[in-house]
């Protein structure tokens, strides 16, 4: 024993210390709780006082328990057999199989250095229209999905992991941080029924949890995926469902230690949080990580500090609208906000390049047109406006696109279209050869050549 609780809240846990050199910051203690033991991490020292944070769940917990001492850290599995397995925030087996353990590893372990980063240039191409057009990204870079409650965010990162995951020889990891536990059991069965679970380590700290599981499985994940990169020497696919929740769990605990926020009630250290874990997530010489990070937008709101913060990492962004969501097309991307590092003409060619600011410029003039036709009607405008007018809805109708994820929903088969086939259609589109074709006509399909519009 080394002391005794003595103040408990829901997020935190005051231990009177023997000795107050007896602990040092990230110690892991334990304390029985009814018929469980329940770890606790040291979160801060205060003389004779150390400030802990439960892993789990301290229902129960009186004062003057006893607190031992269990590790100086908290570890997880450092092997092949993170592959094929479901594990907690805490490197726990949670899919009723069990494994030997060959290595573990610290979870809080430093970003590569600057010398050891490699920038990769080859492009992964996704197969869905509006991602591969709009915002192509590299192997080795960072993604976000950003949208508020209800727009698509967990179903995109679903197709993603379904037509970059299925269609490549890498090992994957999937990080699900504070998403509902259904999600993460339907994953699971996805895996098992595409005979792919050997290729994936999951760790999940799911909706509900404790803010310290949910924000320790974004270490945990991050360690798993370090082992593919450095020990495998892989090129690795990392999948985080939701970065935005790893932020939410952090300001908890940050309001269990007592520390004054900022705006919307977000730690103070903010900002080093998240770099902790988004300077990981970087490729070296023996191998890449490209990931995919779903980013919840509270109250639609792009501004929000935690938003912006974690953005500021990022390679490239999709921004999901409600308002596109409500007109029934999905992918709900908003093209305007919608932004990659990888465009540009040296990486994805002169003709990728000029199609894309042909794009923009007819959505942005189309956003000035509503508002004119809400006043004056269609037929007041230009032949010209009228052009980009209708051939803006056909482009937005047919960056919709049926998803292999969401069949069972929807009856309509999933399409995964090549990008010479994209920039065939838009092209086609943009210069008028579908003037005679009805707009509903390119709703939900694939490529223009194989469906209906032609």
């Amino acid at each position: 024993m080394i002391g005794r609780a003595i103040a408990i809240t829901e997020n935190s846990v005051r231990v009177l210390l023997n000795s107050a050199d007896s602990v040092s910051l990230g110690d892991l203690l334990s304390v029985q709780v009814g018929e469980n033991r329940v770890l606790l991490e040291v979160a801060k020292i205060e003389n004779e006082i150390a400030v802990t944070i439960p892993l789990q769940s301290i229902i129960g917990l009186k004062k003057g328990a006893e607190v031992d001492y269990v590790s100086s850290n908290i570890e997880v599995e450092y092997s092949d057999k993170i592959l094929g397995h479901v594990f907690d925030s805490y490197g726990n087996l949670i899919d009723n199989q069990e494994i030997e353990s060959e290595r573990k590893r610290d979870i809080y372990s430093g970003a590569p250095e600057m010398a050891d980063l490699d920038l990769k240039n080859d492009i992964l191409w996704t197969g869905i229209k509006v991602i591969d057009f709009f915002t192509p990204l590299n192997k080795g870079s960072k993604m976000g999905v950003l949208g508020g409650a209800g727009v698509g965010k967990t179903v995109l990162i679903k197709e993603l992991m379904h037509n970059v995951y299925y269609g490549s020889n890498s090992n994957s990891v999937f990080i699900g941080a504070g998403e509902r536990s259904r999600e993460g059991q339907e994953l699971y069965d996805d895996m098992v029924a595409g005979e792919l679970l050997d290729k994936i380590g999951m760790v999940f700290g799911q909706m509900g949890d404790s803010p310290m599981s949910r924000s320790t499985a974004v270490y945990s994940g991050l360690t798993m995926t370090e082992y593919l990169r450095d020990e495998k020497k892989q090129d690795v696919l990392l999948f985080i469902d939701n970065i935005y929740r790893f932020v939410q769990a952090k300001s908890e605990i940050s309001a269990g230690l007592e520390r004054i926020p900022i705006e919307n009630g977000y730690p103070a250290n903010l900002a080093s949080i998240v770099s902790e874990v988004e300077e990981r997530i970087n490729s070296t010489k023996d191998g890449s990580i490209t990931s995919f990070q779903a980013i919840y937008v509270p109250a639609d709101d792009i501004d929000d500090e935690a938003v912006k913060t974690i953005a500021s990492h990022l390679d490239g962004k999709i921004v999901l609208d409600r308002k596109v969501a409500e007109k029934g097309i999905y992918p709900a991307v908003d093209i305007l906000r919608t932004t990659s590092s990888t465009v540009d003409p040296d990486i994805i060619g002169e003709t990728h390049y000029n199609l894309i600011k042909q794009c923009i410029q007819y959505f942005s003039r189309y956003k000035d047109l509503e508002e004119i036709i809400a006043v004056l009607g269609v037929d007041e405008l230009s032949q010209n406006d009228k052009n980009i007018f209708f051939r803006t809805r056909k482009l937005r109708n047919y960056f919709s696109q049926p998803m292999f994820v969401a069949e069972s929903y929807t009856n309509i088969p999933g399409q995964f279209v090549k990008i010479d086939d994209i920039l065939k259609d838009v092209e086609a589109i943009l210069s008028g050869r579908y003037d005679n074709m009805p707009e509903e006509k390119f709703l939900y399909i694939g490529s223009c050549e194989g469906n209906n519009a032609k």
